[in-house]
């Protein structure tokens, strides 16, 4: 076997392009090093459903246990794969069918014993049961085996370019687990990461503290990848579903970081400065609208057809962001001067067309069925487009019926084909399409599974080449139009606040404190 780097990791053109349409600010800044101990309170959207990393694509569940759990890969920040657990990249055979991964040594679980390789086999074993990535690699997967304490061995059926950005991402994680801790619901969380589970109080808080027996890597810290300390003694999460609570507990100085602030309190944020420093993360993500394919009035393709036809994206993200700095509509799913670039499907975006959709629901059988709309209000974003595409329906003769619950509820629902139609979420923009969102795998909520979605998803996935990727990206972009599983409503910036006392912070999708201290 020869060593080489995995497509994904070494097509730094893409990266870059992405980095700099984007604007991740993954680096951290250049400052004298944070102060050592004390408590962070760190304000959140809201209660998470569960503290397993695997089983939700949630991205506060993943904000949260990324810190106690961690996977073989990671992205620097330039969203390279960089690796974490895993001692380097993998070899790979010339065939792209082999990965041999050597593990890192002298990596203790929280509970004292060292991580060998059968550990990493049976987390990987779990997440290929239990999260769509995670079944989505599974796929693709002839063999997992243990060569020894110290090597994983992963042989596919296929070319899979996606696995190791698949390994890498913190939502829907590809955790490693101490293996006697490995339930089908796990009870305890006893993973390798700079911090240790402690305490969780529903609706109050969920503790971390800092593991003593942590054991970091030696290269400096870029994004996720690199050197990860636990400076604070305890890290403090905790729910605040109200946005606007999350402001004023930021500008009073209560929360030490407040997460996903509306946009129209941009000048309020800016005018408390120096103590309290606005967040603002350029290309954050994408807020999407997933449909229930499976059962109900939407399984029925042409009757979501008629309700792309009637949706106005421009208005939605209008509705969601209001100052038009924090948002773009437009069709392409990745920005221009990126590999996957495509205006595949545009002529069906943001076609607010209430009585073409009109006739296309009654040819199609629509007869006035509720559309059960779900969405949350502590992601006020969401909640405010829900409530302008019900009115969008409601002028193109859909019955709408909005039901406004909470996070917890909505990710809890969503499982269900029976209780919705349509539920309002959001993803980061990764630099890897095969990353979000879940419903480009297999099993996610809407369980969108075609022919024509397996088969444009085939030979995108089994293509290696960046060059060749982006025309076939093109292709699965058109699917999705044309299928309509989902609709990428536009791309937002996100706006949080941190308190000043909170230092060597690095502004990141999934919000991580390894590295952060508080002053004294």
């Amino acid at each position: 076997m020869q060593s080489v780097r995995l497509p994904f990791a070494v097509r730094r053109t893409l990266l870059a392009a992405l980095a700099a349409a984007a604007s991740l600010a993954l680096a951290p800044a250049l400052q004298a090093a944070p102060a050592r101990g004390g408590a962070a309170n760190l304000a959140m959207i809201a209660e998470p459903q569960g503290l397993d990393p695997m089983v939700t694509t949630a991205d506060l569940v993943g904000t949260i246990m990324q810190h106690v759990y961690e996977p073989l890969y990671t992205f620097d920040a330039n969203w390279n794969v960089a690796p974490m657990l895993a001692e380097s990249l993998p070899t790979v055979s010339k065939d792209g069918l082999t990965y041999t991964i050597p593990l890192r040594k002298g990596v203790k679980f929280h509970n004292g014993r060292d991580m060998t390789a059968d550990d990493v086999v049976a987390s990987l074993q779990r997440w290929m049961e239990l999260s769509p990535r995670g079944k989505s690699v599974g796929a693709q997967l002839a063999s997992l085996a243990a060569k020894g304490p110290g090597t994983v061995e992963l042989k596919l059926k296929a070319v899979y370019a996606p696995l190791l950005a698949q390994l890498a991402l913190p939502s829907g994680m590809a955790a490693v687990m101490a293996r006697e801790s490995i339930a089908p619901q796990l009870k305890e969380f006893v993973g390798t990461g700079p911090y240790k589970f402690k305490e969780r109080r529903p609706d109050q808080y969920t503790v971390l503290v800092r593991f003593d027996g942590y054991s970091p890597r030696k290269e400096a810290a870029s994004g996720y990848a690199g050197k990860r300390e636990a400076l604070l003694d305890e890290l403090r999460f905790v729910p605040v579903p109200n946005a606007n609570t999350r402001v004023e507990g930021a500008l009073s100085g209560q929360f030490h970081y407040a997460d996903l602030l509306p946009v129209e309190a941009m000048s309020r944020v800016e005018k408390a400065q120096p103590a309290v420093v606005p967040i603002v993360t350029r290309n954050f993500g994408f807020p999407y609208i997933v449909f229930n394919t499976k059962e109900g009035v939407l399984a029925s393709q042409p009757v979501r057809r008629a309700v792309q036809t009637a949706v106005g994206s421009g208005e939605l993200m209008a509705a969601g962001f209001g100052d038009n700095r924090f948002f773009t509509a437009e069709p392409n799913f990745f920005p221009k001067g990126t590999p996957y670039y495509s205006a595949a499907g545009d002529k069906l975006y943001n076609e607010r067309n209430p009585q073409a959709a009109k006739e296309q629901a009654a040819k199609a059988g629509y007869s006035g069925q509720p559309v059960r709309i779900m969405a949350s209000r502590q992601y006020e974003f969401h909640y405010n487009m829900a409530l302008v595409m019900a009115e969008q329906l409601k002028k193109a003769g859909f019955k709408p019926e909005l039901q406004v619950v909470d996070w917890a509820t909505l990710v809890q629902r969503r499982n269900d084909p029976k209780l919705w139609d349509v539920y309002f979420t959001h993803s980061g923009l990764f630099p890897e399409p095969m990353l979000s969102p879940p419903q480009m795998g297999d099993g996610a909520p809407g369980w969108w599974d075609t022919p024509a979605k397996k088969s444009a998803l085939e030979a995108f996935n089994q293509e290696a080449v960046i060059a060749r990727r982006g025309p076939l990206w093109g292709k699965v972009q058109q699917v999705v139009y044309d299928e309509v599983p989902f609709i990428e409503v536009g791309k937002f910036n996100s706006l949080s606040a941190r308190s000043a006392k909170l230092e060597g912070y690095s502004p990141a999708i999934w919000p991580f404190f390894w590295n952060t201290g508080l002053a004294k």
